[in-house]
């Protein structure tokens, strides 16, 4: 049982995070270029968050926005 934990062990330690290493050397040449994931998942989450205001906005121009002022039909 030792042996299937240090198994898991190695394999997160030494083989999964060999890019986080390659990334982590990196960054004392260039912190952007080190950062480029990070980057990457920002822009992806400002787009997200702009077609999610966008259909907001859609549905509420549509009149197909029902704002209840209650969560549940138990709190009426």
């Amino acid at each position: 049982m030792k042996a299937f934990f240090e198994a898991i062990g190695y394999l997160f330690t030494d083989i999964l995070f060999i890019p986080m290493n390659f990334f982590r050397a990196l960054e004392l040449e260039n912190w952007w270029t080190a950062n480029i994931i990070t980057w990457i998942f920002i822009i992806i989450c400002c787009a997200a968050t702009w077609y999610w205001i966008k259909q907001l906005r859609l549905f509420k121009a549509n009149n197909e926005d029902t704002q209840d002022t209650t969560a549940h039909s138990f709190l009426s």
